[in-house]
């Protein structure tokens, strides 16, 4: 595990403490973001609400854990297409490297969710193959170009289209642990890819605790990106 890994997941940790969850995320919860970041983000989520229900649930977190990866993915594909024109810039080189490489570290913490939440799913018998298989996956086809040409175009209305994502994703496994806390702390959870990335949960409480706090690391990390922008 890397420094930037060992970081995040000592964070994750942290984020456990109530007290320090709410002061973490307390000079972002009121961020308003623009016009085109609302509208984006007002069809995803009601899409969403559409297809797989209100209530957060199994099947659903798989969903949108396919979709929660792509903007890492079209940010770091949207950064090395920036890179082939302003490598004579050094500034601007070093900034974009950054984000870069926070997207790799983000999209392989989103592979890790996804993955341990299907083996969940497969599990319980709980998906289809239709809802919860092919319609994230034709739908993180068009959301990868459509994320790609926005980071080109406005790279403040990615970020922020990513924030709001985040924040419902935060807010639906904050509601999944409230209602079901406490059969998830009786269901103990074994996966050779949770080992593989380095995270030691003993229950399905603790994995979907440190998935929760993972959200809110990154819609955190997406307004501080613009921050850094302007500085």
């Amino acid at each position: 595990m890397n420094e930037d890994c060992s970081a995040h997941e000592a964070l994750v940790k942290e984020l456990n403490d109530p007290t320090m969850r709410a002061d973490y995320a307390r000079p972002y919860d009121g961020y308003k973001v623009g016009p085109i970041a609302a509208v984006l983000g007002w069809l995803l989520v009601t899409s969403g609400t559409i297809v797989y229900g209100k209530k957060p649930s199994y099947g659903k977190f798989k969903a949108v854990e396919v979709i929660a990866r792509i903007p890492y993915q079209s940010w770091e594909v949207a950064t090395y297409t920036l890179l082939t024109g302003f490598y004579g810039n050094e500034k601007r080189a070093i900034e974009l490297t950054k984000t870069s490489a926070f997207s790799r570290q983000a999209q392989d913490n989103e592979t890790m969710h996804v993955v341990v939440i299907t083996q969940i799913c497969k599990r319980l018998r709980c998906v289809g193959w239709f809802r919860h298989m092919f319609i994230p996956l034709v739908f993180a086809f068009f959301y990868f170009w459509t994320i790609y040409l926005l980071y080109m175009v406005s790279r403040k209305s990615a970020l922020e289209l990513n924030y709001l994502f985040e924040t419902h994703a935060y807010h639906q496994y904050s509601e999944f642990l409230a209602l079901y806390g406490e059969q998830l702390r009786d269901t103990p959870v074994m996966s050779d890819f949770l080992v593989l990335y380095g995270r030691n949960v003993r229950s399905e409480y603790e994995l979907f605790e440190s998935i929760r706090n993972d959200e809110l690391i990154h819609r955190n990390r997406s307004i501080k990106e613009i921050e850094l922008r302007r500085k």
